[in-house]
């Protein structure tokens, strides 16, 4: 039977780039067996918070350079307030800093420049159920 919901994926920077290469790296579908992505693209952290809290992201991608709040930040307060968070992922720019992006919560953190092939395997794997046989 074919999957026909969408799976929504927030993208958060203050950078348009940044949202359009996230975009450009995951595509519209990451497997068949999966429904396709339907992203939600924030330029504020209000607005982050407030889609976040209505339920309906399936995953979230924060840059984590993003002003004037950057992503680690934005990922402690929505794991700290969410009874139910789905997985984020933080951009990071600096290898030293992927200690604070797990700190904040966040499930994977991957460096600038984004990588498409990084990025798609880890939202897979992210968003592929746990329950699989293997």
């Amino acid at each position: 039977m074919p999957v026909t919901d969408s799976l929504r994926i927030l993208v958060y920077s203050d950078d348009a780039t940044v949202r359009q290469q996230v975009r450009d790296a995951l595509g519209t579908r990451l497997h068949p067996d999966l429904p396709p992505l339907d992203y939600v693209e924030v330029a504020t952290p209000p607005v982050v918070v407030e889609r976040m809290h209505a339920g309906d992201i399936a995953l979230a991608v924060l840059d984590g350079e993003a002003a004037p709040a950057g992503g680690m930040g934005l990922a402690k307060q929505l794991e700290d307030e969410l009874d139910s968070c789905p997985p984020i992922i933080v951009l990071i720019a600096r290898a030293d800093d992927e200690w604070l992006a797990r700190w904040s919560g966040a499930e994977v953190a991957l460096r600038h420049p984004v990588d498409p092939i990084r990025l798609g395997r880890q939202v897979l794997a992210l968003l592929t159920p746990r329950s699989r046989p293997s």
